[in-house]
């Protein structure tokens, strides 16, 4: 059986989580003219797609049933199972022919297991996870790391455009989700390196704002720090990625690397100052939140 190829204004869509991303991604879907039908466990973070035209379903099944490729970003690997997998999941409610995509930062294994559910009922999967956080996704401007069939993936390609610039294929089913285990080992650390370096920019009475005019475009430069610097200057903390989705991501990639016989010390040291910040309450908050918990390590007080 050949995947069919995506259409914009054809190819019917279905949704599953509607946050600070997932909101903005199908919102640019809708944009380019394809019909859309969602789903999300609190039908009030869906209202602003329903005000544009987006339909509502009941469960992610339904939700299968009235689509062509159903994409999901969604918290945890338990939910990513429930909204594909479960018993009133997308894939029990989808065609052969239809494509599932998993854009959540989730388990290699669970992509794969998707992958051979999926395959032995007709249906397609690939595993899409991204990067680029709440700004990257409202400006359509996101890295999305694919992995899946190669035709699938050139088939859906036409609506991983509507949501990101760079798109790159890494391989079979799971190697979109271990690339992105790669991403969050690199932010991992430099959010550490951010956090510290404007803690002791302000403990030594620098200006902040003009410290960034001079290291934001030379070698220190980071995407941390020119997008999420001026937010921790200014106190807001608010969430493009939440604390607890990092240090979920965290655990992941000690997982795979404890059964890949790595040591990543840079890794486990992250992950024992997120906990530090999920532990002082901050959990719901962005993950340059991890300058509170740094301060309070120092006892500074803002």
């Amino acid at each position: 059986m050949t995947v069919k190829k995506a259409e914009l204004g054809k190819t019917r869509i279905g949704w599953l989580g509607t946050g600070v991303m997932g909101r903005w991604m199908c919102h640019h879907l809708m944009a380019k003219g394809c019909p859309a039908t969602v789903y999300t466990r609190s039908r009030d973070k869906a209202k602003p797609l329903l005000d544009a035209g987006a339909a509502w379903a009941d469960s992610p099944k339904a939700v299968a049933e009235r689509s062509d490729v159903v994409f999901a970003i969604v918290g945890f690997p338990a939910d990513v199972r429930e909204v594909f997998l479960g018993s009133h999941g997308a894939l029990a409610g989808s065609k052969p022919g239809n494509v599932l995509v998993d854009m959540t930062t989730s388990e290699p294994s669970l992509a794969r297991e998707i992958h051979h559910a999926a395959k032995a009922k007709g249906v397609y999967s690939v595993d899409a996870p991204v990067s680029g956080g709440d700004v990257g996704a409202k400006e359509a401007r996101l890295s999305i790391m694919v992995g899946g069939d190669a035709e699938v993936v050139q088939a859906i390609h036409p609506l991983l455009e509507c949501m990101g610039k760079t798109i790159v294929h890494q391989g079979n089913a799971g190697a979109g989700q271990h690339t992105k285990m790669v991403n969050q080992i690199l932010i991992a650390s430099n959010m550490i390196g951010v956090c510290e370096a404007l803690l002791y920019g302000y403990k030594a009475g620098l200006d902040l704002k003009t410290v960034l005019q001079s290291v934001g475009g030379g070698a220190a430069a980071s995407w941390s720090l020119n997008n999420l610097g001026p937010r921790i200057i200014d106190r807001n903390f608010e969430p493009g990625f939440f604390v607890e989705h990092f240090i979920k991501d965290m655990g992941i990639a000690l997982e795979e690397a404890k059964r890949l016989h790595l040591s990543l010390p840079g890794l486990a040291l992250a992950n024992q100052l997120y906990l530090a910040v999920q532990a002082q309450g901050y959990e719901k908050k962005g993950t340059h939140a991890l300058m509170l918990a740094l301060e309070h390590l120092s006892n500074v007080k803002r």
